[in-house]
């Protein structure tokens, strides 16, 4: 999950900023977590000791409020609501890493990310995308090739991955929908050779760039098998000790293999 969070940070300062080159600095004094490495966080938080997502999304969001939240979350939260809210946005995919990375099975890894989507985003199209990307990542900890992962999510979910960067770049726009992110978020891992050119190839499509960085951080995190200790240490820095202890709990029953 820690290169969801990476991708989160990295992304952070291109948020809206219509970034669309690879060229440029990963990490700069404004480059902070947002609400994908909040919830992320809530997701693991609940994985290791169980029980309904919903109060450590409404606990991590009061803990947090200033971290970027979107407009229907936010309101959802401070009601401290318990109905979902029928979303098809892709905060269900940002912050499924976590599950991906505690599946035991692809099928674990579908159930687990539909009841993580479902209580906010109950939307088939949020569902889709928070189970893709726990796939995805669950196929690339599971040893498949880039291939066998394009081919099981492309067929599953019926998402094009096969128009490349360079065609989807010029005309791509801010797109928080699951169905207009999630896609070429996986592309960017699919035509990545590290986690950090996988981050970089989402941010370069000018859309959500948080979002996409930290869904293709954390697949490409599975796939390589960790980060390089350098951006390791980066991320882990700048997240506060709560937020830091979770991860480390996390990574210590869910990672050791």
């Amino acid at each position: 999950m820690l290169g969801a969070i990476l991708g989160d940070i990295i992304g952070s300062v291109h948020e809206g900023a219509g970034t669309k080159h690879r060229d440029f600095p990963l990490f700069v004094a404004q480059s902070t977590f947002t609400d994908d490495t909040v919830l992320s966080v809530a997701v693991a938080e609940a994985l290791l000791h169980g029980g309904d997502y919903v109060p450590h999304f409404h606990a991590y969001y009061h803990r947090y409020p200033g971290a970027g939240f979107g407009g229907n979350f936010a309101r959802w939260a401070e009601r401290r609501d318990t109905t979902p809210y029928y979303s098809w946005g892709n905060g269900s995919a940002m912050r499924v890493s976590p599950v991906g990375f505690a599946a035991t099975s692809l099928d674990d890894a579908l159930a687990e990310a539909k009841r993580s989507a479902s209580v906010t985003h109950n939307h088939p199209d949020g569902i889709r995308g928070a189970q893709a990307v726990a796939a995805a990542i669950y196929l690339a900890r599971d040893g498949a090739g880039k291939a066998q992962i394009k081919r099981q999510i492309a067929s599953r979910f019926g998402y094009d991955l096969d128009t490349r960067l360079d065609a989807l770049r010029p005309g791509y726009r801010f797109d928080v929908s699951c169905q207009g992110s999630v896609p070429p978020s996986i592309v960017a891992f699919l035509e990545s050779d590290s986690v950090e050119s996988a981050i970089r190839n989402a941010i370069s499509l000018g859309g959500d760039a948080d979002t996409m960085a930290c869904i293709a951080g954390g697949i490409a995190e599975a796939f390589h098998g960790g980060l390089p200790d350098e951006l390791h240490k980066e991320a882990m820095r700048r997240l506060d000790s709560p937020l830091r202890d979770v991860v480390d709990a996390f990574r210590a029953r869910f990672m050791t293999v």
